[in-house]
């Protein structure tokens, strides 16, 4: 997914001559191509993410859209301020390329797990906050991002995640997808969990159990009429996705339905990483399924929780 954003970006600097690429420590050979295209656009600036910020805001307001890229705690926990105050508080055109979203840099421990991004960028006001769930999409998705007002923090995976996206769905920022059509239950998706709510909804349908997908790639904006289309007549939604369970995706879902429905709400499930540092190292997937977020684990969450949906008025399950 990484290669990709970076090769868009390439891309896009030789469609319009204001793109400019910022990186901090990304590795030998990164773009390596448009350095030798654009030398005067390809900038490294080594670990100095709080400079890297301050010097992107710069650059656009002289006119530049700048695309910073490093790994995603780096930019998000270690440079907050900066994002905030340089480029949020203006409203400027830089494009935040964050890698290893969520546990993707599991074997390095928490210092590297970005778990609370989500949360930390979405309240932050004119920032835009996109996941794409895999390769295909991301290329699509930076594509969109080149006349996009105001800043974005692009989440991305790990890269070599199994292509699920499809072409035909296109992608506009803010615009969620419906992958499969509602039935008993919703999930309700954001990033490379997609892929783990199609297998739990094939496991689902050997049960009989009709499970739709949203796919939300944008977390901020939400696609608020989207979510209230596909939830009619469904008995539960459940909200999946690789962060801690506050500020996420699942609150922002649960924020505005409360404020759209009111009391007439579904039963809802919030299925996330817990409230807490993973102090386990392991890989990404292990760690997924360790905290519930496996296909297998998914599914039976979704079946427990229609059971007691069955007895009980609606309610707010959450791992």
């Amino acid at each position: 997914m990484r290669n990709t954003a970076m090769n868009m970006v390439h891309k896009l600097a030789a469609r319009d001559e204001r793109v400019l690429y910022i990186g901090s420590d990304p590795g030998a050979g990164t773009l390596r191509a448009m350095s030798k295209e654009f030398p005067k656009r390809h900038l490294i600036e080594g670990i100095s993410e709080a400079h890297i910020i301050g010097m992107s805001a710069g650059l656009a307001m002289e006119g530049f859209v700048p695309y910073v890229n490093t790994i995603a705690t780096f930019l998000t926990r270690r440079c907050y301020e900066q994002v905030a105050v340089d480029l949020c508080l203006h409203n400027l055109p830089v494009r935040l390329i964050a890698n290893g979203g969520g546990l993707v840099y599991a074997p390095l421990g928490p210092t590297h797990q970005a778990i609370e991004d989500i949360a930390i960028m979405r309240a932050l006001p004119n920032m835009t906050v996109v996941c794409p769930c895999d390769a295909d999409e991301a290329a699509r998705m930076m594509d969109k991002t080149l006349d996009w007002t105001g800043p974005i923090y692009i989440r991305l995976g790990k890269g070599g995640d199994a292509i699920v996206s499809k072409a035909e769905h296109g992608f506009e920022i803010g615009k969620a997808i419906l992958m499969r059509p509602p039935g008993d239950v919703l999930m309700v998706t954001t990033g490379i969990m997609l892929q783990r709510a199609l297998a739990a909804a094939d496991l689902l349908a050997a049960q009989g159990v009709r499970a739709g997908i949203l796919h939300m790639h944008t977390d901020k904006p939400l696609d608020t009429e989207a979510r209230l289309q596909a939830i009619r007549g469904t008995r539960l939604v459940t909200n999946l996705e690789e962060h801690v369970p506050s500020g996420g995706l699942g609150s922002a879902v649960a924020e505005t339905l409360i404020d759209r429905l009111g009391s007439g709400l579904p039963a809802m499930l919030r299925l996330s990483l817990p409230d807490r540092f993973m102090h386990n190292y392991g890989s990404q997937d292990s760690l997924l399924k360790k905290h519930g977020l496996s296909a297998n684990a998914i599914a039976t969450s979704i079946e427990h929780a229609l059971a007691a949906s069955r007895t009980s008025s609606p309610q707010l399950h959450s791992t």
